[in-house]
């Protein structure tokens, strides 16, 4: 045992008696956020998100709207829940993904073009751009050696976190906040996050799971996609129709409004004027919440524990085995349906409705059939059981987590990547954010809190 271990050993007991103090001491009344109307988690008594900012990056629409833009309500007073669109850059996705399978082509470079700069590249602009982020597909000279490998994370997001933060000392101008030069930066992490990501797992595989270390050198000829599943693979091999639903996973992952909380993230920290590391990895901070980035992971595990207590797969069985989900009952007890939902879509997530297709088709390629047709079993009854059993304010659908986990199951992708390969995908709207909040110039975002705590009196310390 190490002296720090040691330390550690003697003075947990301390530590564990004085935060139970702390957290004494850090319980609000619930009752205060409505006394004081405050929108906690900036949200609305209805769950709606506080108008904090504006952007001309995405939109995402569940609700009717009149030619104007403005909210369609019913008799009741009621908005009136739609369909879900997600537009990139006021392109709707399903248009932009058709648009990609049409022409038989990878997809999410062009979406970090369209994101980035506000419009569809031509076939020589899209050219040089795909070719911009091959070059930049590289680490410094013995990166992987000096900081992936020292100290090795046991999970990937930390590990990435760390290797961005690194990539500050290997800049000649880190600091330098000009559009041009944040563009630069972003567009090297675009292409250097997946190396970081798929090298911090090897590793980690090599220290902490013993298996072997490969570290291919990355292809600066294949697209993001192609050259991720390259360096995953230990034979370097791939399907086209593993690379496409890769592709597709990452055109629909890279971009949500700029309200969820690793993008308010980006803007929040870019609004300190502080440099490009700092704000993503920041940003990546928060995506490693189970909150936010790791759903995925949970509906994964929520179906192997399904297919283990499950006898069998008759409707009846599946919607008992949902009903003790919402009882906390199955799994973690947690009262929840895992990708079954969503904080701002209510009909449907356009996420889930595209990715649905291409899960089946790789599904057949995998022989796995008969797990999506549970899959497909769950997204049918869930929202009925879940209707029977809550009280449902607006509509219950698949989210895009929902699929996703299964996705990336059926390609090989170990778990642990799942949220980084997130990351990877969001970097382009991250990139996109920090250069709108720096082009407006805006004030710090400072939101307000409000003090509710008693006065009292300092008592000397001999007298306490």
């Amino acid at each position: 045992m190490t002296e720090f271990e040691q330390l550690l050993q003697d003075v947990m007991p301390k530590i564990e008696k004085l935060s139970l103090l702390a957290e004494e001491k850090s319980i609000i009344d619930s009752s205060f956020y409505y006394q004081f109307d405050v929108k906690r988690g900036l949200r609305d008594i209805n769950g709606n998100g506080v108008l904090a900012g504006l952007t001309e990056i995405s939109d995402i629409q569940a609700f009717e709207r009149d030619e104007s833009g403005k909210a369609v309500f019913d008799e009741e007073g009621k908005r009136i829940p739609c369909n879900g669109i997600l537009r990139y850059r006021g392109i709707d996705i399903k248009d932009i993904v058709r648009g990609c399978v049409q022409d038989n082509r990878y997809g999410y470079e062009e979406v970090a073009y369209l994101l980035l700069f506000g419009e569809l590249p031509n076939h020589k602009k899209l050219k040089s751009f795909k070719n911009l982020l091959g070059g930049f597909r590289t680490l410094p000279v013995s990166f992987v050696r000096d900081v992936i490998m020292k100290a090795p994370s046991t999970d990937m997001m930390n590990g990435l976190a760390r290797s961005v933060l690194t990539m500050y000392s290997y800049d000649d101008n880190p600091d330098d906040i000009s559009i041009s030069n944040v563009l630069r930066q972003c567009l090297q992490l675009i292409s250097q996050m997946p190396l970081m990501a798929v090298y911090t797992y090897q590793v980690y595989k090599y220290y902490h799971e013993y298996n072997s270390l490969i570290i291919h050198k990355p292809r600066n000829d294949l697209s993001t996609a192609e050259a991720m599943l390259a360096l995953m693979r230990d034979d370097e091999k791939f399907t086209e129709l593993e690379a496409r639903t890769l592709d597709l996973m990452l055109i629909l992952h890279a971009e949500h409004g700029g309200g969820n909380n690793s993008t308010f993230t980006t803007h929040v920290v870019s609004s300190s004027g502080t440099d490009t590391y700092s704000v993503v990895a920041a940003s990546l901070g928060s995506l490693k919440g189970p909150r936010h980035g790791g759903a995925n992971i949970k509906v994964v595990k929520m179906f192997d524990d399904m297919k283990q207590n499950l006898k069998n797969r008759s409707d009846g069985a599946v919607r008992d085995y949902l009903k003790k989900l919402l009882n906390k009952e199955a799994f973690d007890k947690s009262g929840l349906i895992y990708g079954m939902g969503h904080a701002v879509y209510s009909l449907s997530d356009p996420r889930a409705d595209i990715m649905r297709k291409y899960v089946e088709r790789l599904a057949e390629e995998k022989q796995l059939h008969e797990d999506y047709e549970l899959y497909e079993k769950i997204e049918r009854l869930a929202p009925e059981v879940i209707g029977e059993n809550r009280t449902v304010y607006k509509g219950v659908a698949a989210n895009v987590d929902f699929y996703s986990g299964f996705v990336n199951s059926m390609l090989g992708i170990p778990m642990e990547l799942f949220t980084p390969i997130f990351a990877v995908s969001r970097m382009a709207g991250w990139a996109a954010h920090r250069i709108e909040e720096l082009s407006n110039k805006g004030k710090i975002i400072r939101p307000s809190y409000k003090g509710i705590c008693p006065v009292g009196n300092y008592v000397p310390l001999g007298e306490r």
